[in-house]
């Protein structure tokens, strides 16, 4: 059985109602609503059972570095039974889109699906390397029109996904690691050395 077998990076094989959803333009007013959400919460959001299983109740923490800008951060983005605010927003500055002036609010459970991931791996406290994470409408377009393997409707414009690499972590054990857990979409770049993670639908290619 392939892991890995279609090539759409957002909606193929998805049930209607989701596809429609990935669909909808990626705009800033969508991700000020999801950020409003969470702020909205107190910081909290429904914990995957993956999660749960590999963190419990206790403190998560992830340490991210930004290829293009040699940016980094290291921190606990996730205690007392909240996520932190000031922590989300160092990682949104570290995951903004290179060509954008402002960082864009990021859907914290991606950063729960890197955090997990790195934990079943046993990984310890290595820095995720981050070829793409947030983009901008702009961005995915000019992209999209280089490449076919970027899809139009990508979830990176929504600050759902990241393209990432893990120090001395082969690319195919990462994508297979992360399609076992279930916590999201996982495209597996083996020419290029990467893998997408994001926090949408469970889907695979």
């Amino acid at each position: 059985m392939r892991l890995f077998g279609h090539c759409c990076p957002a909606c193929e094989g998805l049930e209607s109602s989701l596809r429609q959803s990935c669909d909808a333009p990626a705009l800033p007013g969508r991700r000020a609503l999801f950020a409003a959400a969470v702020a909205g919460a107190g910081g909290v959001l429904a914990t995957p059972p993956a999660v749960a299983q590999v963190f419990g109740g206790g403190p998560r923490q992830i340490a991210i570095h930004r290829l293009q800008t040699g940016e980094s951060v290291n921190g606990t983005y996730w205690h007392d039974g909240r996520y932190d605010r000031d922590m989300l927003r160092q990682l949104d500055w570290v995951m903004r889109d290179p060509r954008m002036a402002e960082a864009t609010p990021m859907d914290p459970r991606l950063f729960d699906v890197l955090a997990t991931v790195q934990a079943r791996m046993g990984a310890g406290s290595e820095a995720w390397h981050v070829v793409s994470g947030y983009r901008a409408p702009e961005t995915n377009a000019m992209r999209s029109r280089q490449s076919r393997r970027v899809s139009r409707v990508s979830l990176h414009m929504s600050g759902m996904a990241a393209d990432v690499q893990l120090t001395g972590r082969h690319s195919l054990e990462l994508a297979r690691v992360a399609a076992e857990m279930q916590l999201g979409g996982v495209g597996l770049y083996r020419r290029d050395g990467f893998i997408h993670l994001d926090c949408g639908p469970a889907r695979r290619w």
